[in-house]
């Protein structure tokens, strides 16, 4: 009875020890393989400070190339660097300076001059001054213009107060839907604002008036009146200043939205320093404009909305163009019943731009 009772046990012994001895078998390849030594003898060295610096100077060495989609960049990619420091003490504050100066200005001018009423009571007759085509391109090119103006700066400045008043993930939700916003509606601000500079031209090259009416800052300096034909200095600067930074922040958008047309990383990083300068200071005179449009003129909203203007809004501010298509006028009530001005009402006549 004893004898049967110690075979478990000495049999479980015997097992034990055979599997101790297996693995110490196994194991001696793996402990060969992680010895420290041997480790020490094929690792790559420790990059110390000589080493970034030949890196950071333009060693072209295998060991320090960024191969990556065929980059010809080094590990450390200097200019990069500079994008940011151009990006954040520059432009940055750039954007600021331009954006907040402008809404001060505009302020202080509306509570010291305020709103430019009529000289003279209304005449109820009107003048045909915006056709429908160009209203309705106007109106979706201003909107597109508020929309990636208001996605820029979010881009810009998002993160300094939409981060630390609502957290990351509310931040980084906001930035993936105005990022898909920005890229997607850029490249069709473009093409209409484009089709728009080429509609109004004709009306905005410069003439000889133009140089009296910048003298007297738009009727501002003196008491005589200031001539200009359908479109003011004013308006034509604001036009040309589309017709070439607004071209110049287009194109830059479209090197930013398509990267895969051969541009580098040098190229992108200065088109986005382009495209960030230009539409910043573009949003900048682009307050300016809406205030003259809207609350800072009496009766100007009126022509782009409705797309005839009175009588004597048009005698204020557009005398020339006045004198030319005053037989045209039409009477309020007759517009209201559906009159047509004589020509067809097709489009304003340009002949004193």
């Amino acid at each position: 009875m004893y004898i049967s009772n110690a075979w478990p046990g000495f049999w479980r012994v015997a097992v034990f020890t055979l599997a101790l001895l297996v693995g110490l078998g196994v194991a001696q390849p793996v402990l060969a393989q992680a010895d420290p030594a041997g480790e020490a003898a094929t690792a790559v060295p420790a990059l110390d400070a000589d080493t970034w610096r030949l890196v950071r100077s333009g060693e072209t060495g295998a060991n320090f190339r960024d191969s990556r989609a065929g980059s010809n960049y080094n590990l450390v990619n200097a200019s990069g660097e500079r994008w940011r420091q151009l990006r954040n003490r520059w432009v940055s504050p750039f954007g600021l300076i331009a954006i907040g100066g402008m809404i001060v200005v505009i302020a202080l001018f509306y509570l010291v001059i305020g709103r430019k009423d009529l000289s003279e009571p209304r005449t109820g007759r009107k003048l045909l001054r915006w056709p429908l085509v160009v209203r309705a391109i106007h109106w979706t090119v201003a909107s597109l213009f508020i929309v990636l103006a208001l996605t820029g700066l979010n881009l810009l400045y998002g993160k300094f107060v939409f981060r630390s008043l609502f957290g990351d993930g509310f931040w980084a939700a906001m930035m993936s839907g105005t990022k898909l916003i920005h890229n997607y509606l850029g490249p069709l601000f473009g093409i209409l604002l484009i089709v728009l500079l080429a509609r109004v031209l004709k009306h905005n090259w410069p003439k000889k008036h133009d140089l009296a009416w910048f003298k007297k800052g738009g009727g501002m300096v003196g008491k005589t009146h200031v001539d200009a034909g359908f479109a003011n200095g004013g308006e034509k600067v604001w036009f040309w200043l589309l017709a070439t930074a607004g071209i110049v922040v287009i194109a830059s958008g479209f090197v930013l939205d398509f990267p895969n047309y051969g541009q580098g990383r040098d190229t992108m990083q200065w088109a986005n320093l382009i495209h960030a300068v230009g539409a910043l200071g573009l949003t900048a005179v682009a307050l300016g404009h809406i205030y003259i449009g809207t609350i800072g003129t009496e009766g100007a909203l009126e022509g782009m909305t409705t797309g005839y203007v009175d009588e004597t809004w048009a005698r204020d501010h557009h005398n020339l163009w006045y004198e030319e298509v005053k037989d045209e006028a039409i009477p309020e009530e007759q517009l209201a019943a559906g009159g047509k001005p004589s020509g067809g009402g097709e489009e304003p006549t340009p002949r004193s731009g």
